[in-house]
C-alpha cells in the first residue's frame, strides 16, 4: 500500500516534467510519436499476451469486458491514430488574436499547454495511448489513473511508451502510470496545485463520483445516452442501416443506440426497420404502440413491454428502448428529457424538419441521416480523443489536441507605463 507521501512523490515529479515538456520541439515530439506507433506495431503480442491476463480475471458477459479486450485490429488501428496525431497541426503557439493599443503595447493571445492533465478511466486500455498521444503532441504531461480491471493491459503500453522516451533521452515523468488502488485515486483528486485539469471516463457512477469530490478543474465526459428519431419523411433503407449500424457496430462504447423513436405515421414499417437487428438478437423494450405494432412480427423471446426505465438508460449491450411519437417536437421533447447530451439523430428526407431536430436538440453531436458511431476523434479527423465532452464550458464533443490548451497573453511594449 502506498502512503500520501508516496503519491505526492508522483504529482511532484509531473509538475516538475512540465518544464521538459515546454523545451520539446515540434520535430521531436513528433520522431518520439512516430517511433511509438511502430514501437506498438512491433508488440502486438506481447500486448495482447498481457490483456489476456486482465480478462482472465473479468466475465465475458461483464459490459466491460468488450471494453477490455484488445484484438490484432484494434492495436494497429490505435497505433495507426497515433500516426495519424504525427500528421496533424500543433495548435501550441498558435496566435488566436493580436492587436496593437493606442498606447503602442502588442498583445497576442496564444495556445499554450493545460499543464498537467489527468485521466481517470475504467476497464479501457486504449485510453492510455489515445490520451498520451494527444497529451505528449501538446506538450502536456500525463498522468494515468487506470482502474484494476486493465492493470496488466496498462502496465504493459506504459512500459512501451516509457522505452521509446527513454531511447530519445526524455524523462519517464512525462506520462505516469499511478497505482490501481482507490487510494491513489482519492490522492489524484486533491492534487491542488500539481494537475491543471482532470478527465474521468467511465460509468455515470465514477463520473458522478469524480465532479462531487475533486478539488481540481474537471472536464466531464458523460454517459452516451442515445436517440434516432425516425422521422415520417424518413427513407427506410438508410434508416435500416443507420440504426442496425448504431445499435450493433458496437455495444459497449457511449455513441451506441439506446432509444429508436419512429413517427406514427411510420408505424407500419417499424417491422422492416428493426428487422436487421434480428441478426443480432437485440431485446427491443417498446411503448404499446410499438410493441402492437412489432407483436408477431418480431422473436418473442427478444419482444419485450417498455417500462419507464428503460428510456433514459445507457444499455451497452444488445438491446434497445422503442417509442412512438406523434412529431419531431415529441420527439425532441422525450430526447431532452432523457438525454445525456451526448449523441443524438434523425433520419428524415424533409429539410425542414432536419434543420428543426438540429436546431433545437442539445447534445455534443447531432446528426442527420447518419450514424451515431462516428462521434469520436478518429471519426472526426481529430486522429484520436481525450473522451467525448457532455459539457459546454471550455470542451464540447470529440476533444482532441485543441481541447488540450488554454491560452495566455503576451505584451510586448517599449518602456510603457500605466497613468
Amino acid at each position: 500500500m502506498h502512503t500520501e507521501m508516496n503519491y505526492l512523490q508522483y504529482f511532484e515529479d509531473a509538475k516538475e516534467a512540465q518544464l521538459e515538456m515546454r523545451r520539446l520541439s515540434n520535430e521531436k515530439i513528433d520522431l518520439i510519436l512516430a517511433d511509438l506507433a511502430r514501437e506498438i506495431q512491433s508488440n502486438v503480442s506481447f500486448l495482447l499476451e498481457e490483456n489476456q491476463k486482465d480478462l482472465d480475471r473479468m466475465a465475458s458477459d461483464d459490459p466491460k469486458f468488450d471494453r477490455l479486450a484488445l484484438s490484432e485490429s484494434r492495436i494497429l488501428a490505435i497505433a495507426s491514430d497515433i500516426a495519424n496525431v504525427v500528421k496533424l497541426t500543433n495548435p501550441v503557439g498558435n496566435i488566436i488574436e493580436s492587436r496593437t493599443l493606442p498606447n503602442g503595447l502588442r498583445l497576442e493571445k496564444i495556445r499554450v499547454p493545460l499543464g498537467v492533465v489527468s485521466i481517470i478511466y475504467e476497464a479501457r486500455p486504449n485510453v492510455t495511448l489515445d490520451v498520451f498521444s494527444l497529451c505528449f503532441k501538446t506538450g502536456n504531461v500525463t498522468i494515468l489513473k487506470g482502474g484494476s480491471d486493465a492493470i496488466y493491459s496498462n502496465r504493459a503500453i506504459l512500459s512501451i511508451i516509457h522505452t521509446v522516451l527513454e531511447k530519445h533521452g526524455i524523462s519517464s515523468k512525462v506520462v505516469i502510470l499511478l497505482p490501481a488502488e482507490r487510494e491513489a485515486t482519492e490522492a489524484l483528486l486533491q492534487a491542488v496545485g500539481y494537475v491543471d485539469v482532470l478527465i474521468p471516463r467511465g460509468s455515470q457512477q465514477l463520473i458522478n463520483y469524480v465532479r462531487k469530490a475533486s478539488k481540481i478543474p474537471v472536464i466531464e465526459t458523460g454517459a452516451g445516452i442515445v436517440h434516432a428519431y425516425f422521422d415520417s419523411s424518413a427513407d427506410l433503407e438508410k434508416g435500416k442501416a443507420i440504426i442496425h449500424n448504431a445499435k450493433t457496430r458496437r455495444v459497449s462504447v457511449c455513441n451506441a443506440l439506446d432509444c429508436l423513436l419512429i413517427h406514427t405515421d411510420r408505424l407500419t414499417d417499424l417491422p422492416a426497420l428493426v428487422e436487421p437487428l434480428l441478426h443480432n438478437d437485440v431485446e427491443l423494450f417498446a411503448d404499446e404502440g410499438s410493441y402492437q405494432q412489432l407483436e408477431g412480427r418480431y422473436p418473442p423471446p427478444l419482444l419485450h413491454r417498455a417500462e419507464k426505465s428503460h428510456f433514459g438508460t445507457e444499455f451497452l449491450s444488445l438491446k434497445l428502448a422503442v417509442k412512438v411519437v406523434q412529431d419531431v417536437n415529441e420527439a425532441i421533447g422525450h430526447i431532452a428529457a432523457y438525454s445525456s447530451k451526448h449523441s443524438e439523430a434523425i433520419i428524415s428526407e424533409d429539410t425542414d424538419t432536419i434543420a428543426t431536430f438540429l436546431n433545437a436538440v442539445d447534445a455534443a453531436a447531432v446528426y442527420a441521416n447518419a450514424s451515431t458511431a462516428f462521434t469520436d476523434g478518429a471519426q472526426f479527423g481529430l486522429g484520436a480523443e481525450i473522451g467525448i465532452s457532455t459539457q459546454k464550458l471550455h470542451a464540447r464533443g470529440p476533444m482532441g489536441l485543441a481541447e488540450l490548451t488554454s491560452y495566455k497573453w503576451l505584451i510586448r511594449g517599449a518602456g510603457q507605463t500605466r497613468p
